[in-house]
């Protein structure tokens, strides 16, 4: 499977992540680790003074962009990213540029080498950024969520929904393996 067909494409793009992400441990590290770097991503531009600004037009924009993918699970998503951008400019303001830049810097590397560990260790697969960095920057907050959702409480965008889903994603891991096969012969 390809990249999915557009931005809008919510089926193919919670299909191209499951593909991934499809160890519980993996998911579970994902589950607890992304919204930190949203949050501190978002932090790291309140401690800077020409990207102030930029920090609540970026959290607006992920979260209308969520919105716009789903609207239940995207209202979710939006709050989470007001919160981060509430929460980095409290913590920038207390924390001030040189211990904040630290917090930071630590939160960062420890959350991505985390995944790094859920996908080598666990899920056995590369990230998905270095085939889709798109999605890997800009959705996988929603996507967390979205998958969040339907573990621990059956949430459908709609009807049959994850059953489409389901079988982009075998077909997505089929396609994987079989390349993977390629490769190692």
């Amino acid at each position: 499977m390809g990249k999915p067909g557009g931005l809008l494409d919510l089926e193919g793009h919670y299909a191209s992540y499951s593909a991934y992400h499809s160890n519980a441990v993996n998911v579970g590290i994902h589950e607890l680790v992304v919204w930190p770097i949203f949050l501190t991503a978002i932090m790291l531009l309140h401690l800077t003074a020409p990207f102030q600004h930029a920090a609540g037009v970026i959290a607006a924009a992920y979260g209308a962009y969520y919105f716009l993918l789903d609207r239940r699970a995207g209202a979710i998503a939006a709050l989470l990213c007001f919160l981060c951008w509430a929460a980095g400019g409290a913590l920038a303001a207390y924390l001030g540029f040189s211990v904040g830049r630290k917090v930071v810097l630590v939160v960062q590397l420890f959350c991505w080498s985390m995944q790094l560990v859920g996908h080598g260790v666990f899920e056995k697969r590369t990230p998905a950024p270095r085939d889709n960095l798109v999605q890997a920057l800009l959705l996988v907050p929603f996507l967390v969520v979205l998958q969040s959702l339907h573990t621990f409480g059956g949430y459908e965008p709609y009807p049959g929904f994850h059953d489409r889903v389901g079988k982009l994603t075998v077909k997505a891991r089929k396609e994987w393996e079989d390349k993977h096969a390629k490769k190692s012969s």
